[in-house]
């Protein structure tokens, strides 16, 4: 199982960024997926999540009406807007145990080798 993460930078603060994520179609296609990112010194955090048919999306609270996340198949998108300082972290791309989108860490099976995200100030 393979999820390939890219997209990831260097943008100055209010500038824009798109994530994206390739999995292996057979872990994904009928899975739910989920962006996840972890700065220094700071444990993994939730960021967005989305099913399998894209029919629901989910965000944290300190990204919503900032990043919208989409799906095409075994793809997702972060598409990543009014970008602040405090999102610089590496992010993680994430293939859930279920069709459904889910906030919870433990929830997620397959996990990407992250892109790093860094916004100057």
């Amino acid at each position: 199982v393979q999820l390939q993460a890219s997209g990831g930078g260097l943008v100055q603060a209010g500038g824009s960024l798109a994530l994206s994520c390739a999995a292996s179609r057979r872990t994904s296609s009928n899975n739910g997926m989920g962006w996840f990112r972890q700065a220094p010194g700071k444990e993994r955090e939730f960021v967005s999540s989305i099913s399998w048919r894209g029919g629901t999306t989910i965000y944290a609270d300190n990204v919503r009406g900032r990043f919208a996340i989409s799906r095409d198949n075994a793809k997702v998108y972060l598409q990543m807007n009014s970008l602040k300082p405090e999102d610089t972290a590496v992010y993680y791309c994430a293939v859930s145990r279920s069709s459904y989108a889910s906030r919870g860490m433990a929830d997620y099976q397959y996990w990407g080798q992250g892109t790093q995200v860094t916004v100057s100030s």
